[in-house]
């Protein structure tokens, strides 16, 4: 029998009854041990810097350094590259959680997400996926979809990407899964990964989330939706 290492998880929320809950949770759940708990930004960052965690569950609301900031700090230190963050929000805080995403998170859940879906975020953004939940993924969007124009050029643009590679970017901000993605495009699972993985060389993307940020930023989701 071999040995499984652990998911380690640090937990930073300013309210010390959600820590505790998220932390009997990760805790007493096979395959995943806390590492730390964290009352503000400041802690989250000076604790994953320490702790190494894989996944930081990471609320936005904090005071000293919010969750956005510490998120940006955490994500943009090489030091630092295997922690992923995944985002604690609610749905009125879509201008927030588009921001987390441009800092570097991995995804995104509700604060009201049931226990064994919580746990199986923690377990997908931790094996370096991106966790875009459809139903949230589409209210985003049509926060995206309310905004002007921007009135700076993006920082990325899509020179150098395929038709192909295009027309599935677009499904990955529409919310669509590989799955969906695969059976909308008549294409085989490993071509999808492989357009996925190239858009993300390509764009200079961490994981699947900052596709869909690019995909706003260069106006191809706006004008799809536009051209719909």
């Amino acid at each position: 029998m071999t040995d499984v290492t652990p998911v380690r998880v640090l937990i930073a929320d300013d309210q010390a009854m959600v820590r505790g809950s998220f932390r009997v949770l990760v805790d007493h759940t096979p395959g995943m041990t806390a590492v730390g708990e964290a009352a503000n930004g400041a802690e989250a960052v000076a604790l994953a810097r320490r702790e190494r965690p894989d996944v930081v569950l990471m609320d936005i609301r904090m005071p000293d350094l919010d969750g956005i900031e510490a998120t940006r700090l955490i994500c943009s230190d090489p030091v630092l590259s295997g922690v992923r963050v995944l985002i604690l929000t609610t749905f009125d805080l879509d201008e927030y959680v588009y921001g987390a995403l441009r800092a570097g998170a991995a995804g995104f859940l509700l604060k009201d997400t049931p226990p064994a879906e919580v746990l199986t975020a923690v377990g997908v953004v931790a094996a370096g996926e991106a966790l875009l939940a459809p139903s949230v993924t589409r209210r985003l969007i049509e926060e995206f979809a309310r905004r002007p124009e921007p009135a700076r050029p993006p920082s990325r643009t899509l020179d150098g990407v395929t038709d192909r590679e295009l027309e599935v970017l677009g499904l990955i901000a529409r919310g669509l899964s590989n799955t969906e993605i695969t059976a909308h495009l008549h294409l085989s699972p490993a071509t999808v990964k492989t357009h996925i993985g190239r858009l993300l060389t390509k764009l200079r993307a961490r994981d699947r989330a900052q596709l869909v940020i690019v995909a706003y930023e260069t106006g191809l989701a706006g004008n799809r939706r536009r051209e719909a």
